[in-house]
């Protein structure tokens, strides 16, 4: 069973580490950071001083009608009340939408750059990385971390600071203005929520982390089975694919189950708590008042007040978790910001100078695994505007040559050099920058051909598209679609054939107009008529330029200048067309076949 590369992190205590890494990120925008908890502030000291208000209203109606005055100051004093209520509820309000729209502005811009940041390394990251990952449980890693920032910021700020902050207030008011009990109360009552909500909380987290593990799984499978459409209708497993994306959804349907169940248990206890605290305060509030030591309005302030802390308090037992989730999947995110390429350029690394390029490969060893050689001490020269191609049986190393060319992997040992420049001195974008390359199995973006083709030099005129389209012989193609270039060509060129993505791929390189010319099989997927016409094109593009040409068909490579042969990692011969034939070796042997197969079509 396929899994996720990104399983949940098992989330056990709070990481505190997290909030490190997203501070910098914060700190751009210190002022805005600093008027905003100004106006948090100020709403919590309007939303303690309400129930104030309340009180007065109360404890006037109630004085009035105790002593029947005139039915004007009746009307004026408590109405005039009840604006300043009205006043202070709506400047609640107000300075909430402000402390909001000043801290969104700065969560949003931390998100912005957290996520270009972590975009850009992913690029960064060498290829056995994204080799080895899968991209549903990154894609999940990424979303869950910026969702993380989101929540941790909106409801550290917006919800446990002001209630931390309010929870001192309230309880400095009941110790100042009604004695140590009520300030008991109101302190242990809040101590046992808390306490209570975090133990319920960390019972109820497995079943929570098995639902994410589940939604990993669930949407990896998902991708991988859509990414890979065709082999899915190749082989008929509609329905096995069906069955196994469903067992991933079985498994976080049972977590999510017990997940509930859990919260109806965290909920059943918070309330308890909720109405134990509030029955105590209440009854002793009654009984300050049937004395004559508290007044009527105290009743109903000492109400509002236990109301007012409860209601954040509620979502304690969802905050907590959350946030510990959050602090784990900001770090997992992080984790990929600190995860080191395999390959990296030197310090100081020169830009790569070429202008004819002359490649040499002096004795190089490379293996992907320790106990596996694939390239073994191998040396050959490619003069400046030589063509080379390099031929031999799968697996013997051809391709990864190419791969070695391009750094995405550094040689175990010896050299290569362009021009005399050794590749590991220089930095990868200007060596990359002068290498283009068609590949044998071409993969195109979900956009349109002129997109696709553009991309090779995003800055190109349309008159250099143009030129590229044609001499990749795509225009008559390209003619006979309703939408033309617009024609959207669907996840990683689908709606084109084998041949067609790669006359695609070789107008992208065209346009590159790359000083070193690679062909992976370029003309594997092509009818005889139209590998010919490629074949003019690619002699056209490749004239003046150095050119490497891997190939299984040695019809298209007699032309070359110079011919490794390869097998088990390395070249057991090399030479033009016409001296490997008389040497009747291993090329004269394929070439024997190759012309005997074709004889019999």
């Amino acid at each position: 069973m396929r899994r996720s590369s990104y399983p949940d992190h098992e989330v056990t205590t709070i990481n505190w580490k997290a909030f490190k890494l997203i501070l910098p990120y914060l700190f751009e925008f210190k002022q805005r950071i600093f008027f905003a908890m100004f106006c948090l502030v100020l709403t919590k000291i309007a939303s303690v001083y309400l129930p104030f208000i309340l009180k007065d209203i109360v404890d006037t109606l109630d004085a009035q009608n105790s002593t029947g005055e005139q039915l004007n100051r009746l009307i004026i004093v408590p109405f005039g009340l009840v604006a300043a209520y009205g006043l202070v509820r709506l400047s609640i309000v107000i300075f909430a939408e402000i402390r909001d729209t000043l801290f969104g502005r700065v969560t949003e811009r931390a998100i912005r750059r957290i996520s270009l940041n972590v975009f850009r390394h992913l690029h960064q990251l060498d290829l056995d990385f994204h080799l080895n990952r899968q991209t549903g449980g990154l894609s999940r890693d990424i979303d869950r971390g910026t969702s993380g920032i989101s929540f941790l910021m909106r409801f550290m700020v917006f919800n446990i600071i002001p209630t931390l902050l309010e929870i001192i207030m309230v309880v400095s008011i009941l110790f100042i203005n009604y004695g140590i009990k009520f300030a008991v109360i109101t302190l242990s009552s809040i101590a046992a929520y808390i306490a209570y909500s975090i133990f319920a909380t960390e019972r109820r987290t497995r079943y929570v982390r098995a639902a994410n593990q589940a939604d990993s799984s669930s949407n990896t499978r998902a991708i991988d089975s859509l990414l890979n459409y065709e082999t899915v209708k190749y082989f008929t497993n509609e329905e096995y694919e069906a069955k196994a994306y469903d067992k991933q959804l079985e498994s976080w349907e049972h977590a999510k189950i017990k997940n509930r169940l859990s919260l109806f248990a965290l909920n059943g206890g918070q309330a308890f708590i909720i109405a134990i605290a509030m029955t105590s305060m209440l009854a002793l509030a009654a009984y300050e008042v049937s004395h004559g030591v508290m007044t009527l309005g105290d009743f109903v302030l000492i109400n509002a007040f236990m109301m007012q802390l409860f209601m954040p308090l509620n979502f304690l037992g969802f905050v907590y978790r959350e946030i510990k989730g959050s602090l784990a999947n900001i770090e997992n995110m992080f984790s990929l910001l600190g995860r080191k390429a395999k390959i990296e350029d030197i310090e100081n690394a020169k830009t790569l100078a070429v202008k004819r390029a002359a490649i040499s490969v002096s004795n190089i060893t490379f293996n992907y695994q320790e106990k596996r050689a694939i390239i073994k001490g191998i040396s050959f020269e490619v003069k400046a505007g030589d063509k080379v191609a390099i031929v031999g049986q799968s697996g013997s190393g051809k391709s990864t040559l190419v791969k070695l060319l391009f750094r995405f992997y550094d040689v175990k040992s010896g050299e290569i050099t362009i021009n005399g420049q050794n590749i590991t001195e220089v930095s990868q974008h200007s060596l990359r920058k002068h290498i283009g390359i068609v590949p044998q199995d071409t993969v195109l973006f979900n956009d349109t051909l002129y997109a696709n083709i553009q991309y090779g030099r995003p800055e190109a005129s349309q008159q250099d598209i143009q030129k590229a389209i044609k001499m990749a012989h795509l225009s008559e193609f390209i003619e006979s679609l309703p939408d033309g270039v617009n024609t959207v060509v669907g996840e990683r060129g689908l709606k084109l054939s084998g041949g067609e993505k790669q006359r695609v791929a070789i107008a992208r390189t065209i346009l590159k107009d790359p000083a070193i010319l690679i062909f992976d099989e370029a003309t594997s997927s092509l009818d005889s008529e139209s590998e010919q016409a490629i074949l003019k094109a690619i002699n056209e593009v490749a004239e003046n330029r150095t050119s490497i040409v891997i190939a299984h068909r040695l019809s298209t490579v007699v032309d070359a200048d110079n011919i490794l042969v390869m097998k088990h990692g390395e070249i057991i011969e090399q030479g033009s067309h016409q001296e490997l034939l008389a040497q009747q070796g291993s090329y004269a042997n394929m070439w024997q076949l190759q012309q005997s197969s074709n004889d019999e079509i």
